[in-house]
Parts: structure tokens; C-alpha cells; sequence
């Protein structure tokens, strides 16, 4: 009987924000049904990643060449991480949104980009015993004032029952922005060395499955860094999920 009334409260209570402010897009401020949502154009202008891709690193492949098959990517340099995954293609669509998390003090985005974590990383989730942020450098943070995936992963884990840690990482040094290097091996060599675990953290890591959260994958490199940093720490596995990945080349910085 409790359960009943506490839920007719709250849909009353649902009822009367919706008066007052309607939910929108969380895209192109269009009405939408339900907050934090998408609007139908929105929705099917997004690619999701669910096809067959590379067992490694997750990158998409136009045809299925079957189970266990890594991109040439991973086969020339082996990623650091056990298996990594995204939720979106990083492209013109998904852009913006992911960009206004990062950049334009959207945080009334974080609550739907982390039930999309929840649900399309599910697996991953199950495998895990604690979900990692990566963490921005003391400086980046002081003048973002918040980590964009610290934001959504700590909705993830919430739904997901995981617990979150966002200490037990560290960017140890400050590094220009990834989306400025010309090359793969120029983002390897900018991280490297530039994340590690504080002491008085390893304890927490050492033979646990660690899921770390990003907001973008692009070559892997900072995933690369950090899983080398929690692997050292004595991490039993790391495995990587994201909120979209770069399918190709950018000519943008992301």
C-alpha cells in the first residue's frame, strides 16, 4: 500500500514539472515525452555501435570476418586494455552533444548518456568490480570545474549497482589536449608515463576487474595509458567503455 501511494506522488509530482517545464530534447530542445530524452529525429540521426567489430578495441567492421578477429590497429600495437567498447559513432550527429557535455557546462545531459552506459555496457558492467573515471589533470579540472566522465560514469554505476571510484586514478601530469596531436603516435607519446595510481589507493585496485569510463574513444591511447598505470597497480583486467568512438580519421579536433 506504501509502494502505491509514494508511486502516485510521484507521478503527481512528475506531472506538475512537466507543466512547469516541459521535458525537451536533450539535443535540439524540441518537446519530447519524457525528460532526458531524444526527440525521434535526433534518435535515428545517432549510430549505434552493436555490429560486428574488432574483439579488441571495438572498432566497427563494415563485414563480419567472425569471432576473436582484431583490427590491424590492434594487431600492430596491443592494447594495454582487455576489451573496449562505445555506445555511439563519433561523427556529425553525436558531436554535438558529446562535445556540449565536455565544453558548454551541459551536465542535464550526463543522466541519459549514463542510462545508455548502463544498458549497451551491461556486460562489460557485470564483469566489473569497480568503474574508474578518467580523470582530468588538477589544473583542466579546476578550470571545468567538473570531469564530463567522472559525470557519467557515476550515473552508470549507480544503475548498475557498481561501485564508483574516482580516486584510485590520477593524471599525474598536465598534457596538452589529445585532439591537437596529428597522429596516433603522437597521442601514445603525449600520455605516456602521465597516469598512475597514489599509494595509498593500490590496495583498492590490486586484483580487482576495472571498468574505466571516457567520454570519446579516438585511437585508444589515454585508455592505453591509464590501463598500463591500474595494471601496475596490480588491476586483474581493465576493461574500457565509452560514450562514442572515432570510426575514422578526424579532421577536427574532438
Amino acid at each position: 500500500m506504501r509502494g502505491a501511494v509514494q508511486k502516485g506522488f510521484k507521478r503527481a509530482g512528475r506531472a506538475v514539472l512537466d507543466l512547469v517545464f516541459p521535458p525537451l530534447c536533450i539535443v535540439c530542445r524540441e518537446p519530447v515525452t519524457d525528460p532526458d530524452s531524444l526527440c525521434p529525429a535526433c534518435w535515428q540521426s545517432l549510430h549505434f555501435l552493436d555490429g560486428p567489430c574488432c574483439v579488441s578495441c571495438g572498432l566497427p567492421f563494415e563485414l563480419d570476418p567472425g569471432e576473436d578477429t582484431q583490427c590491424a590497429a590492434c594487431v600492430a600495437h596491443p592494447p594495454a586494455f582487455d576489451k573496449a567498447r562505445a555506445i555511439l559513432r563519433y561523427d556529425d550527429a553525436s558531436k554535438k552533444p558529446v562535445l556540449a557535455l565536455k565544453h558548454a557546462d551541459r551536465l542535464d545531459l550526463a543522466p541519459a548518456f549514463g542510462r545508455w552506459l548502463d544498458r549497451s555496457g551491461r556486460a562489460l558492467l557485470s564483469e566489473s568490480d569497480m568503474v574508474v573515471p578518467v580523470p582530468l589533470h588538477r589544473m583542466r579540472l579546476w578550470k571545468r570545474r567538473y570531469n564530463q566522465s567522472a559525470e557519467i560514469a557515476r550515473v552508470m554505476a549507480r544503475l548498475g549497482g557498481v561501485p564508483m571510484e574516482p580516486l584510485v586514478l590520477a593524471r599525474t601530469r598536465p598534457t596538452p589536449s589529445q585532439g591537437v596531436m596529428p597522429s596516433a603516435s603522437a597521442r601514445r607519446r603525449n600520455v605516456r608515463g602521465a597516469f598512475a595510481v597514489p599509494a595509498t589507493e593500490r590496495a583498492k585496485v590490486n586484483g580487482k576487474r576495472v571498468l574505466l569510463v571516457d567520454d570519446v574513444l579516438t585511437t585508444g591511447a589515454t585508455a592505453n595509458a591509464c590501463a598500463r598505470a591500474l595494471k601496475r597497480a596490480g588491476a586483474a583486467s581493465v576493461f574500457v567503455l565509452a560514450l562514442a568512438r572515432v570510426v575514422r580519421p578526424l579532421a577536427e579536433p574532438v
